[in-house]
């Protein structure tokens, strides 16, 4: 088998492997990206938060997302029967970016995508990794290319951006179960020919709970064409309940959202529905020997505050700084250099998405008399801002979230 050579190896061209390779391109170094689709591929998580852009801007990839048209974000709204509330991103506690995209993801992946390329990263369409082998000096993987033919890939460092296809975590032994419980997601992309008079704001992405059930909620994200991404996320035996294909559920359970069907009502469901199971993931390490898992390949949580790319992103920003200070001769713990700070992100957000399906952080959102300055910080949580440690719901987030759920339910 024929073996070839790069610098930094990425599996996957999605959001984390491209702007990993953007960033990498900045310093100088060779980056090979083994892409198993063709790009551009449907792929879910279209709602962005402000704090990606920083690192979309730190990777060069500012002005081609920009100039691609997508749908304007400057916040999110909420809805429960009668409850109504929203956060404006533009309006928080951290500093930095405010508004951001709502993205068709099949497009903005292949934005970032072809950006990473025209900056010299090398980027093969229909090449799965199948075997990978990180016992030796340097990380090596078995590659199939788009005509069937195997050959041998090894790189002075191997990102796995692979997202759920999780190669590494699968081919090393790395994952185990969330301890999440496990939830199913039924969406699709509609025309929803939604009113200009409606009161639905297509600057944000719009979180809908079931009446009679908290821990079952709806997305509606808009695009810039018209069509909107709509979803319902349940356990899997409450979804079992319904009759019929993926298609009828979903159109059953927002008929039961009397808000969401007056919205929708005129929409046309032009595109089957499709469904995932079970994608909250863990794995007993973020690294390894000549290797680090980056986004989703790593760890998903739960799609409900929009935090898979943010956290993707960050990834990618601390693996290519953590292999700039390699490259320069300092010394790098991948643990405490990269594990825990990314980690700590994501625990932040873990406190929030817990408390929602709980239903204490949804009183917290409705509650109407809130503090303008305790919504400032929450809004920086929900703008993707969870590295931010000078906010108090970043460095104590769960006994503050544990105090302010008190006094919203007293």
């Amino acid at each position: 088998m024929t073996q070839e050579q790069t610098d930094v190896l990425i599996i996957g061209a999605g959001p984390a492997g491209a702007v990993a390779a953007g960033l990498l391109r900045k310093q100088g170094r060779q980056v090979l990206i083994l892409e198993r689709e063709q790009f551009p591929r449907f792929s879910i998580g279209e709602s962005l938060l402000p704090q990606s852009m920083e690192f979309i801007e730190a990777a060069g990839m500012l002005q081609a997302v920009v100039e691609a048209g997508f749908q304007y974000k400057n916040g999110a709204a909420f809805a429960c029967g009668e409850q109504h509330t929203q956060f404006d991103f533009r309006d928080k506690y951290s500093p930095g970016w405010g508004t951001t995209y709502q993205v068709q993801r099949a497009r903005f992946d292949q934005v970032l995508a072809m950006q990473a390329a025209r900056m010299g990263a090398e980027v093969r369409y229909r090449h799965e990794v199948l075997a990978v082998d990180v016992a030796g000096q340097r990380p090596s993987v078995e590659v199939r290319d788009q005509d069937g033919h195997t050959h041998g890939v090894s790189a002075n460092f191997l990102l796995d951006a692979s997202g759920f296809g999780r190669v590494l975590p699968r081919l090393l032994d790395l994952e185990y179960p969330s301890a999440f419980p496990q939830r199913s997601a039924l969406f699709t992309h509609v025309q929803d020919n939604i009113p200009a008079g409606s009161g639905f704001d297509r600057d944000k992405i719009l979180i809908t709970v079931h009446p009679q059930h908290c821990d079952v909620w709806y997305w509606t994200i808009p695009f810039s064409d018209g069509r909107c991404s709509q979803g319902v996320v349940a356990r899997p035996e409450f979804l079992a309940q319904y009759p019929g294909c993926d298609t009828q559920r979903l159109r059953a359970l927002v008929g039961e959202a009397p808000g969401l069907r007056r919205l929708l009502e005129a929409s046309a469901w032009d595109t089957p529905v499709r469904s995932i199971t079970g994608y909250s993931a863990n794995v007993k390490s973020l690294w390894g020997k000549g290797f680090a898992l980056l986004g989703n390949a790593g760890e998903f949580l739960d799609p409900v505050f929009s935090s898979g790319v943010t956290i993707a992103f960050k990834s990618a920003s601390l693996a290519a700084n953590c292999l700039q200070r390699q490259a320069q001769g300092a010394p790098v713990d991948w643990e405490s250099d990269y594990a825990r700070p990314l980690q700590a992100g994501v625990n932040t957000f873990r406190v929030f998405v817990e408390s929602w399906y709980a239903g204490g952080f949804q009183k917290v959102i409705f509650h109407a008399k809130s503090s303008p300055e305790i919504r400032r910080m929450i809004a920086s949580i929900l703008a993707g801002y969870v590295w931010d440690t000078g906010n108090p719901y970043v460095a104590e987030p769960r006994r503050r979230l544990s105090v302010l759920e008190q006094l919203c339910c007293g």
